[in-house]
């Protein structure tokens, strides 16, 4: 009889908590109006058109990479409902060495270039968020100009080829290594860094080095994430140095220049083994193959984005906001 009761009281505890939390998430501030059925149907038609204009693209490019000839031919293009699936175009272009060698340096560039990027960022920002710091008023004036006013692409070509940089990996990262914006989010930041911990931080004995690693960073983990993001897609998007810098070399070319190469010129690479897709002894469409390049250069994006997403509002919000 005992445990019965006991029972019953703890069922009828965890109804009253459902039905509090049910309240607590139902509950309006006064001056929040409670939403009428034309705007949530809105709402939702929104979201609906929003979700789909980003997802039905995504699915006619997977479904057109795992495409057979046939199956491309059928649809007179790109494959918008499943027709015999098959994974031989990523079975060839996996086993092509000018994709994974491509894949390789482009993984290569955006870790390097993203490393640097943010080492460069870090030291800048944390330096000009420091009041008493020397000259930190004309360096961000400096850097500010910079924003609405540059060289141009002719002299920003001269400079790098004077360095020596033509047909070198450097070319690749430093010229774009540095972003201003970057650099001015993480400076509002750090600058509301708590002013105790930094003034406790003096008092045991710690420096500017050990302050910044020890207090502003673990602080900032959310905009440090962020900011890392940004550099990392830039990187990995990243095509327009190539051409400018290595366009003839083609062991050095990264994953989205193989993919300019493959959609937009309709042409294998020199040395690829995949160089006779358009002909009609072929297993692979050549245009299944430009699809499963597309998703090639997404997966990345893909697996990385969950594990910052969270920090992405916090992130950005707050740099934008403080300072």
């Amino acid at each position: 009889m005992t445990n019965v009761l006991t029972m019953g009281s703890r069922g009828e505890k965890g109804r009253s908590a459902a039905a509090a939390r049910r309240r607590a998430r139902s509950a309006r501030p006064p001056w929040d109006e409670p939403p009428t059925r034309v705007g949530q149907t809105a709402k939702g038609l929104t979201l609906g058109g929003t979700l789909a204009v980003i997802l039905v693209p995504l699915w006619i490019i997977v479904l057109t990479s795992f495409s057979t000839p046939g199956a491309v031919n059928r649809a007179g293009g790109l494959v918008i409902w499943p027709d015999g699936p098959t994974t031989e175009t990523y079975r060839q272009m996996l086993s092509d060495s000018t994709v994974v060698r491509a894949l390789m340096v482009s993984l290569g560039v955006t870790v390097v270039g993203t490393v640097v990027s943010m080492a460069i960022s870090i030291l800048c920002a944390y330096g000009l968020s420091r009041s008493r710091s020397f000259g930190h008023r004309f360096v961000l004036m400096l850097l500010i100009v910079t924003m609405f006013v540059s060289g141009g692409l002719i002299p920003s070509f001269l400079v790098v080829t004077e360095l020596g940089g033509y047909g070198q990996w450097w070319s690749l990262i430093l010229p774009s290594a540095v972003s201003v914006f970057n650099i001015l989010v993480l400076r509002a930041f750090y600058q509301d860094t708590s002013s105790e911990l930094i003034d406790a931080a003096r008092m045991d004995g710690a420096g500017e080095w050990r302050i910044l690693w020890s207090v502003v960073l673990p602080t900032s983990r959310a905009v440090t994430a962020v900011t890392a993001l940004f550099y990392g897609v830039g990187y990995w998007n990243s095509f327009f140095n190539v051409m400018l810098y290595m366009p003839t070399d083609s062991e050095k070319w990264p994953l989205q220049y193989v993919l300019l190469t493959y959609v937009n010129r309709g042409i294998g690479l020199p040395g690829s083994v995949n160089a006779g897709f358009g002909s009609t002894q072929a297993q692979t469409a050549p245009l299944s193959l430009q699809m499963a390049v597309v998703v090639l250069t997404l997966v990345p994006l893909v697996i990385v984005y969950p594990f910052v997403q969270k920090h992405l509002r916090t992130g950005v919000l707050t740099g934008a906001i403080k300072g």
